[in-house]
């Protein structure tokens, strides 16, 4: 029967077949530490990020200090519909707003109304009470723009200030109000 040879100051089991040390086990941690805090901050940068809201511009939907979170990948591929919240660069920084005009569209606001093409829209997260006798535009989106509003349309600045905002400027679209 023939010993294993194991170099002086090793454990037996250390070494691999082409004798070389393995990792230890608080240097395999460390390393699948860094590796999952690098798939997380990827992701927070590039998928999925946390934004709170800072104004009662979205009240009742997203009142101030509301956190959400908003996808930035999806924009790649597929530019933001009707309705949807999605997070921009406006030039007082970044904001969320919900998109009623798409490329070609003109929108309008009729006695507190919103009317897209001329056709009036339901909007049951807008307070019509509080903006009777509201009157705005007609405006037309161009192509690549997008038009957004703030549900709390008495204390929203948005692209009836900013006109309508380049889909360049969209970095998101809000996924959990």
């Amino acid at each position: 029967m023939s010993a294993l040879a194991v170099p002086v100051g090793t454990r037996a089991g250390s070494l691999s077949r082409a004798g070389r040390r393995r990792p230890s086990r608080g240097m395999t941690w460390a390393l699948a530490s860094l590796l999952v805090l690098g798939l997380v901050l990827a992701l927070r940068t590039w998928v999925v990020t946390p934004f709170q809201v800072v104004s009662d511009s979205m009240a009742p939907t997203l009142p101030e200090g509301s956190t959400v979170l908003v996808d930035r990948l999806s924009l790649r591929w597929d530019e933001p519909g009707y309705q949807e919240l999605v997070l921009f660069d406006s030039p007082d920084g970044p904001v969320v707003k919900r998109v009623v005009g798409l490329p070609g569209d003109t929108v309008r606001i009729y006695d507190a109304v919103l009317h897209v093409n001329g056709t009036p829209v339901e909007e049951p997260y807008v307070d019509l009470r509080t903006l009777d006798g509201v009157f705005f535009g007609p405006v037309e989106v161009g192509a690549g723009e997008v038009f957004v509003l703030g549900d709390n349309r008495f204390d929203s600045i948005d692209s009836r200030t900013y006109g309508p905002i380049a889909l360049e400027a969209v970095t998101g679209r809000v996924i959990s109000p």
